[in-house]
């Protein structure tokens, strides 16, 4: 709380204020604090009070207030957050160096192809799941994501071309 009074920066005492209160939280696993919905008044008035009268009580209790609607939103945002794909990580750039080759060369997507472009990193017990994801990722792949396979929207276009003509 008495950080911003002490004016340690030129700029951003508040924020940077807000922010280390984040520090005992992350560090025991806690929700962090954000002042997502605290009204910028209640906030002023509330470092008016620390600042003129060294009173933290009603800095205090806007924190709390904030620390509550926090916790709220971090069990709601939590809740629909879907757990990493595991296995996509872990091959993440095996799958796409192996898109990435199948569309310089032309090559239509198939199980051979993917066999034949398969990297050595990919353990025998994965190459089938392996192979799968790589089919999955062609259902989806199209100009606006072909970049995080290290491909030109130029490479794509003319791969997709080609597959054109020869379906």
């Amino acid at each position: 709380m008495h950080l911003p009074y002490l004016q340690p920066f030129e700029d951003v005492n508040k924020r940077v204020s807000r922010l280390a209160a984040n520090i005992p939280l992350i560090r025991h696993n806690l929700c962090p604090l954000t002042f997502i919905d605290v009204r910028q008044q209640a906030y002023v008035d509330a470092l008016l009070g620390v600042y003129e009268l060294n009173r933290v009580e009603l800095l205090r209790d806007v924190f709390l207030s904030a620390y509550e609607r926090s916790c709220q939103q971090y069990v709601a945002v939590q809740q629909q957050l879907v757990p990493p794909d595991i296995f996509r990580l872990r091959y993440r750039n095996e799958l796409a160096e192996v898109v990435r080759a199948i569309v310089r060369s032309g090559s239509a997507v198939s199980d051979e192809a993917i066999a034949s472009v398969m990297p050595a990193k990919v353990v025998l017990e994965d190459q089938a799941h392996f192979g799968r994801l790589v089919q999955t990722e062609f259902q989806t792949i199209h100009a606006g994501n072909v970049v995080r396979f290290g491909l030109r929207p130029l490479e794509f276009a003319a791969w997709q071309e080609s597959q054109a003509r020869v379906g």
